[in-house]
């Protein structure tokens, strides 16, 4: 393993950084940015992340247009924004038509681009319209796309290849990318930013975990389904890594114990490539200088004498929801903070007391049914949302509800039902079905990471729309969603954060954008807190000393309705491991 030395990295023009939430994408993207701009390289660092936190390293706001870093110079930021991307692709697919074609189908056009998977696609033309400018290219040395938690990120990166296939077998008709007609200008971008992903010369793709097992084989998984894209130039970085220092405290034995168990366990995949690792620190990444800090900075060996924080127990939010009554039980939050795992201890409670419980996920890269285990709780059912199942299952129901039609208009019909954009519908609408289960049953959902969630959440209306046109109907499961999303007596959301200022910065901002759209959380979920823990070690002791202040915002921004889980040696996976957690 080598120490993450920046001279010695093989960088090309473009690096891709991709990992499960909450692996550190962000502070070792703008670590790279930052320090390859101060030895004077030209550099654009781009976040595609929904929920991107680059405003916060470099404080300042941020939009799809590149802005200069006025603390670092030869640096330009930019994130991009799909409900902004989404609302300027839809002008530029139907403005160059009003007046010339009659209004009708003008609106006709407009209904058809107002699909909540425009949004997802206008995201995508914004990438690929970055990724094959020669232009834009020729301006920096080195462009950085700080990416979206892997699901996210696998589906962006697969998608030029996808429409490439798409429009070379379907010429005619619509699509959510406009008229098909006339597209073969998107099929060359499309083209272009294929190659330039697959040229080893050109793009870098760097993996970023920490040591630890979920975080480890999420980058297997990532990195044998972007072979699959052809993108074979890789690195690979282990972000957090703690040495050993035995000054007789427990928990930093115990810390170093397992990630050493982690890594000895690394998926064959990761073994071969070659890996870098960044140092494990006491202190928030939250700034410039807090990022130029990071690799010389000097820890102190010296003991912190502290005391342990008290707070309320997982068991409390238990008992509560006991107390309201069977509904939906949604946990929410940045990528990486726990959201799985807090969902199915908040499951295995419930149905330890005697509950009907469904354990379910919206997210692409999580796995309850690991997380869980066996069981022979038989009132706690597991359920996954399963895009490429629920595609299928959509295609049948929209073709046997258009009965005996042409061959021309099974052409077409197949044709839109073949779009990329079909999955996204498909999701959506299992979603909806899972939600219609609460009643008779607690229904706990362990959402995507925060942004991917929101894009769900806020396209309800649009998918609804979407359904309408495709199948001709909107089902009363899709119909009620939104109103019982919005039901505080049904539905009850916990925001899941750790005790660091980037995780509660993107979980203050959900808890807005959630009260925009009318759902209010009913508490937050402050995960693997050292400051509930006992140690006085050097380093941990004074991270636990520095998630105070962020554990009093949490307090704050919950109207101290928070409750709390220590930092614990073991993984908390299998049935009886999650009931002690959160029985404390």
């Amino acid at each position: 393993m080598h120490d993450f030395l920046i001279d010695d990295l093989p960088l090309t023009p473009f690096v891709f950084l991709t990992g499960k939430g909450g692996v550190g994408k962000t502070s070792t993207a703008s670590l790279l940015a930052i320090t390859l701009a101060d030895q004077g390289k030209k550099v654009l660092l781009v976040s595609t992340d929904p929920a991107s936190n680059l405003q916060d390293v470099f404080n300042i706001e941020l939009s799809e247009i590149p802005k200069e870093i006025p603390d670092v110079l030869n640096l330009h930021v930019a994130n991009f924004d799909p409900e902004q991307a989404a609302d300027e692709y839809k002008e530029k697919v139907v403005g160059p038509y009003r007046g010339i074609l009659p209004d009708p189908v003008v609106q006709s056009m407009e209904e058809q681009l107002s699909g909540a998977c425009t949004v997802e696609i206008a995201a995508f033309d914004q990438f690929t319209g970055l990724l094959s400018s020669r232009e834009v290219r020729g301006e920096y040395d080195h462009i950085l796309f700080d990416t979206a938690p892997t699901g996210h990120t696998l589906r962006l990166l697969s998608l030029p290849n996808a429409w490439n296939v798409y429009l070379d077998e379907n010429t005619s008709g619509t699509s959510c990318i406009g008229p098909l007609a006339g597209l073969s200008e998107k099929k060359t971008q499309y083209e272009y930013a294929t190659e330039m992903l697959r040229d080893e010369t050109v793009t870098t793709l760097m993996l970023v975990a920490r040591p630890e097992e979920s975080t480890l084989n999420e980058a297997a998984r990532a990195y044998r389904e972007l072979q699959g894209t052809g993108m074979n130039h890789t690195l690979f970085v282990i972000n957090g890594l703690l040495h050993s220092d035995d000054q007789g405290d427990s928990y930093r034995q115990a810390f170093v114990k397992r990630q050493q168990l982690a890594l000895d366990h690394m998926p064959e995949a990761l073994k071969a490539l070659q890996h870098y690792h960044l140092p494990y620190v006491s202190s928030s990444l939250a700034s410039v200088d807090d990022i130029r800090n990071w690799l010389s900075a000097v820890e102190s060996h010296d003991p912190v004498q502290r005391k342990t924080f008290q707070g309320e127990k997982l068991e409390k939010l238990v008992k509560d929801l006991e107390e309201a009554g069977p509904g939906i039980v949604m946990t929410m939050g940045k990528g990486g903070v726990g959201k799985t795992t807090i969902a199915s201890m908040i499951a295995t409670g419930l149905a330890d007391r005697g509950h009907h419980v469904i354990l379910t996920t919206t997210d692409p890269a999580a796995h309850v049914e690991q997380v869980v285990g066996k069981s022979n709780q038989p009132l706690l059912s597991i359920e996954r949302i399963d895009p490429k199942k629920e595609t299928e299952r959509y295609r049948e129901t929209v073709i046997k509800r258009a009965g005996e039609i042409s061959s021309e208009e099974r052409a077409l019909l197949d044709e839109d039902l073949n779009s990329p954009c079909t999955e996204e519908i498909a999701v959506f609408r299992a979603f909806a079905d899972t939600v219609a289960k609460a009643g008779e049953a607690y229904v706990v959902i362990d959402t995507a990471p925060t942004g991917h969630t929101l894009l769900l959440l806020d396209a309800t209306e649009a998918y609804h729309r979407e359904m309408e046109r495709s199948t001709g109907e909107v089902p009363e499961a899709v119909r009620l969603l939104l109103p019982k999303l919005r039901d505080p007596s049904f539905t009850h959301v916990f925001i899941t954060t750790l005790a660091e200022a980037t995780p509660v910065f993107e979980a203050s901002r959900l808890q807005d954008d959630l009260k925009r759209a009318g759902i209010v959380p009913q508490g937050w979920v402050v995960n693997q807190s050292l400051a509930i823990t006992g140690t006085q070690d050097a380093i941990l002791g004074r991270k636990a000393e520095n998630e105070l202040k962020w554990i009093h915002e949490v307090q704050r921004l919950s109207d101290d309705q928070t409750v709390y889980i220590p930092w614990i040696e073991k993984q908390l996976s299998g049935y009886q491991t999650l009931l002690e957690a959160v029985k404390g």
